[in-house]
C-alpha cells in the first residue's frame, strides 16, 4: 500500500538522519576526550580513532532505539501539522492502521539491536579493552607526541622527539633525560628505536649514534661520551590493572552464570530489544498534535515516559546485578506495565478521547443521567 510504503521510507530516511547527528556530536565529544588522553601520553595518537569507533559502535545497541522513537514522533508531528492524518482518517485509515507498518519497522530495527547487543557491543568492548590493555602495557615512548617535550610518568624524566620514520619504525633526534641515570645528565642520538628482552619482557629505548653528557658543566668531573648504541630501560607506563568490563563477556557466559553483575547484564541485553516495540506503540500515541495545545504537550510527555522507562528499567536491572532479585521478574514487570500504558494511550488517541479522563465531567454527566 502507498501510504504503508511512504510511511515506512519516512521514518527510515529521518531515523538515519537523526542517528547520523547524533553520532556525529558523540564522535566529537568523544574524540575530545581520548585526544587529551593523548597529549598525557596515556594512549597514541594513531589509537584515538580505533577507540573512538569502537566505544561508538559499544552504544548503537541503545542509540538505535531512542533514535528510531524520535524519528517516528518527528514523522508523526509533521503528519499530523499536515493535516495527512485528518484526510487519511476521513477515507477510514485510523490510527490502528499504521500498526502494520510500523510491525515491520520494530522487527527490522529489533534484528539490528539484537545483533548489537548480542554481538557488536560485546565484540567492540573487548577489542577497546585489548587496546587499551595493550597502550597501557606498552613503553612510556608510545605516547610520546612528535615535536613536544613529554614527562615520564611520575616526573621520573623527559622525552622529546622530533620526528617518527613510519617507514623505518625509528625516532629521530631523541632527547632523553631520566632519574634513573647513575648521575645527572642527558642522552642524545640521532635515531632510536624500540626493543623488548626477550627473558624479562622489559622495555628499551636503543638510542644509535648519539652522545651521554654527565655531570654539571664546568665542574672537573664532567664528561660527555659518544656511543654507536645505548639502551634505556623504560618503565611500564601504567601498572593499573585492567579488568573485562561485564559488557564484553560472552552470551554464554552471561546466561549460564549465577553471579548476579552477570545476570543482571545478560537480562540488560534481553530488555534493550524488548523497549522498541513499547516506545513505538507510545510513539504513536503520544505524537498526535493538537492545534490549540502545539506541538509541545505531546514531545514532552513523550520523553517524560522515555526517561522514565530508561530509568525504570536501569533501576531494576541494578537491583539484579547487587543481588537483591535473584531473576528478572521485576525487569519484565516493567516492560508489561510500560506496554499496558501505552495499549491503553492508543486506545484513547484512536477514539480521540483524551489520555487522561476527566473524572469531574465524567460524574457530572453520570448526575445528569440518573436525574
Amino acid at each position: 500500500m502507498i501510504v504503508n510504503k511512504a510511511f515506512i521510507t519516512e521514518v527510515l530516511r529521518t531515523t538515519l538522519a537523526v542517528t547520523f547527528v547524533i553520532i556525529s556530536i558523540f564522535l566529537v565529544s568523544r574524540v575530545m576526550g581520548f585526544l587529551s588522553q593523548a597529549a598525557e601520553g596515556l594512549i597514541p595518537v594513531g589509537g584515538v580513532l580505533s577507540l573512538v569507533m569502537l566505544k561508538m559502535v559499544s552504544y548503537l545497541d541503545v542509540m538505535v532505539p531512542l533514535m528510531f522513537y524520535i524519528a517516528l514522533i518527528m514523522v508523526l508531528n509533521r503528519w499530523y501539522s499536515d493535516q495527512e492524518m485528518a484526510v487519511l482518517a476521513s477515507a477510514g485509515l485510523g490510527i490502528f492502521h499504521f500498526l502494520r507498518p510500523l510491525s515491520f519497522l520494530v522487527i527490522v530495527l529489533g534484528g539490528v539491536v539484537t545483533f548489537f547487543s548480542f554481538y557488536l557491543t560485546p565484540l567492540s568492548l573487548a577489542q577497546g579493552y585489548s587496546l587499551e590493555k595493550q597502550y597501557r602495557q606498552s613503553n612510556e615512548v608510545s605516547g610520546v607526541i612528535t615535536g613536544r617535550f613529554v614527562d615520564a610518568k611520575g616526573g621520573n624524566g623527559v622525552y622529546f622527539v622530533e620526528d617518527y620514520n613510519r617507514a623505518t619504525a625509528n625516532y629521530e633526534n631523541v632527547f632523553v633525560y631520566s632519574k634513573s641515570f647513575e648521575r645527572e645528565g642527558v642522552v642524545v642520538a640521532k635515531t632510536a628505536y624500540r626493543t623488548e628482552d626477550e627473558k624479562t619482557q622489559d622495555q628499551f629505548l636503543v638510542l644509535v649514534n648519539g652522545s651521554r653528557y654527565e655531570g654539571l658543566p664546568g665542574s672537573p668531573d664532567y664528561r660527555v661520551v659518544d656511543f654507536e648504541k645505548y639502551a634505556v630501560r623504560i618503565e611500564p607506563k601504567n601498572q593499573t590493572k585492567l579488568y573485562l568490563p561485564v559488557r564484553a563477556r560472552p552470551n554464554s557466559e552471561l546466561r549460564d552464570s549465577t553471579d548476579p553483575k552477570l545476570k543482571g547484564e545478560w537480562y540488560w541485553r534481553v530488555a534493550k530489544v524488548f523497549t522498541l516495540p513499547v516506545l513505538a506503540l507510545f510513539a504513536l500515541a503520544l505524537s498526535h498534535v493538537d492545534s490549540r495545545r502545539g506541538k509541545s504537550t505531546g514531545i514532552v510527555l513523550a520523553f517524560l515516559v522515555y526517561l522514565t522507562y530508561e530509568q525504570m528499567l536501569g533501576y531494576t536491572v541494578a537491583l539484579v546485578k547487587q543481588g537483591e532479585a535473584s531473576n528478572g521478574t521485576m525487569i519484565w514487570l516493567v516492560h508489561f506495565s510500560y506496554f499496558v500504558l501505552a495499549c491503553y494511550c492508543l486506545y484513547r488517541r484512536n477514539y480521540n478521547l483524551p489520555l487522561i479522563p476527566d473524572m469531574k465531567s465524567s460524574f457530572k454527566n453520570r448526575n445528569a443521567v440518573e436525574g
